[in-house]
């Protein structure tokens, strides 16, 4: 779900965790030369199971069947190597178009998507003022996307219940790094379509976070290698370009990308965020801001103007503003900003905020306060509907959000460095009926919308400039958890089905 966690970028990319290693054991306790002289203690993966529910969006009330299953990531020999959860809710009719949902990390559960933004029912978490304690219960979801296409959410291996099969060196071989994430990825989704029968109907794809890395190049991949071209392409909160926020010393695209999200969060407080607000912003930061910026000493008053217009965007203390040169680092905004509080701001929604269990350090100690306070709700109302409500009943540890596949994933290849954009031109370009729509939250300093706005920018036209669109609202990263957010999003992706 997350591009980036504080306390590891504060190190990296937010992460999940990697489910325990199983081998199937071999008749007569004799072991093929292959398998890895490990015994794995889980139990295998129950048979798929369905279960029919109702829902009510638009007043309107859905019967849906939904699936608890798995599909199987197999070798070029063949051989088994991890087991693949999903979620799938259909329902009976012809023509139904199909949508499959990635969230992010890399290492995160597909469960923020489902249970917060487009499944049939929805658990509150991630805003100001919910606690991990409150009762996670599950309520019809009036965003849902189910009236308008079947969804099928994916677990990616060591997320979820999801789990390699393999030893911890061949699971990172062959699951975490970019390039393999995004073949066995890709083929869980074809796979998944034969299966069902349904490689005829209308597909989609929406990715949150590095889920939004996942979604051009699997669009891509899918499109050139395995022959399956997607419809469309919902990009929440994407992580396009890694490298946009780095060398601040010298670009000024690190602080151009911030600056309006902080912006934004200022005007929150104050009640007065609006588009035509936020249009201004856009406006001074790629107009007189980035020429100041790059203006440096050799205009010694381009370091005023910073000053002042930055102090007055942020509401921050000006002698604060002018230490940092105008350039606000994220992680220090959020201890500056609530610190007579006692508080910290999330970089997932800077608004949201948390108790700072060591203000006087040096350095933020404590993890990011959105990121400790969903694991509990999530968890809960996931494991409960997976064994209890759909009776898929399974022992192993379910994964919504850790750290271990962020620590065992490959950083080095330059394909990550490389961001998702190349692919996000060269799948718009192979095919002309392909749309695109970007979403973002305002107040999102894990991945801000105004690097999603330059990109685009940049892209050629290619026939339609509507086909790629980026769309902002009131919120944060799961800018969703708001009704009034979630329900624009709804509506901007229904045009977006529509036009098909």
């Amino acid at each position: 779900m997350f591009a980036r966690s504080p306390v590891v970028a504060l190190l990296t990319l937010l992460t999940a965790a990697i489910g325990l290693p199983f081998a199937a054991h071999a008749a007569e306790g004799k072991k093929p030369a292959e398998v890895h002289e490990v015994e794995f203690k889980l139990p295998p993966f129950p048979a798929d199971r369905t279960v029919r529910q109702t829902t009510t969006i638009d007043g309107r009330k859905l019967a849906y069947d939904a699936t608890v299953g798995s599909l199987p990531v197999l070798d070029d020999k063949g051989k088994t190597i991890a087991e693949v959860m999903f979620i799938a809710y259909t329902v009976p009719g012809k023509d139904r178009p199909v949508t499959f949902a990635l969230n992010g990390g890399p290492g995160a559960a597909s469960v923020y998507l489902n249970l917060g933004a487009l499944g049939p029912k929805r658990v509150q978490f991630g805003a100001e003022g919910d606690s991990p304690s409150d009762p996670a219960l599950a309520h019809d979801n009036p965003g849902s996307w189910l009236d308008f296409t079947d969804l099928v959410f994916i677990d990616p291996v060591g997320t979820g219940f999801s789990r390699a099969l393999v030893d911890a060196d061949e699971a990172k071989k062959h699951f975490y790094g970019t390039e393999v994430d995004i073949e066995y990825l890709s083929r869980i989704i074809y796979d998944w379509l034969v299966k069902n029968e349904r490689l005829e109907s209308r597909k989609y794809l929406v990715g949150e976070s590095y889920g939004g890395f996942r979604g051009p190049r699997i669009t891509h991949y899918l499109q050139t290698r395995l022959g399956v071209a997607m419809n469309g392409l919902v990009l929440v909160s994407p992580y396009l370009d890694p490298g946009a926020s780095a060398n601040g010393d010298l670009s000024p695209l690190p602080w151009m990308l911030t600056l309006p999200t902080i912006a934004a969060a200022n005007l929150e407080r104050h009640g007065k965020l609006s588009d035509a607000a936020m249009a201004a912003i856009v406006a001074y930061t790629r107009g007189d801001y980035v020429t100041d910026l790059l203006k440096g000493r050799s205009d010694p008053q381009a370091l005023e103007r910073i000053v002042e217009r930055v102090t007055a965007l942020s509401g921050l203390d000006p002698e604060f503003v002018r230490r940092s040169g105008g350039r606000l680092e994220t992680q220090a905004f959020l201890r500056e900003v609530f610190r007579k509080e006692g508080k910290l701001g999330s970089r997932y929604d800077a608004n949201v905020t948390a108790w700072d269990p060591f203000p006087f350090a040096p350095q933020q100690r404590t993890n990011d306060p959105i990121l400790d306070g969903i694991i509990a709700p999530t968890t809960t109302a996931m494991v409960d509907f997976i064994t209890r409500t759909v009776g898929w009943k399974y022992v192993g540890r379910y994964n919504a959000l850790s750290y271990e596949v962020g620590r065992a994933w490959d950083r080095t290849g330059p394909e990550r460095e490389r961001g998702s954009v190349a692919q996000l031109r060269q799948a718009v370009a192979i095919d002309s009926k392909l749309r695109v729509l970007i979403v973002h939250g305002w107040g999102d300093l894990s991945c801000p919308f105004m690097a999603s706005v330059l990109i685009v920018d940049q892209m050629p036209i290619m026939g339609d400039p509507s086909r790629v669109q980026v769309k902002s609202y009131p919120g944060g990263h799961m800018f969703y958890s708001r009704p009034e957010s979630q329900a624009l999003l709804r509506s901007d992706v229904r045009a977006l089905y529509a036009a098909h």
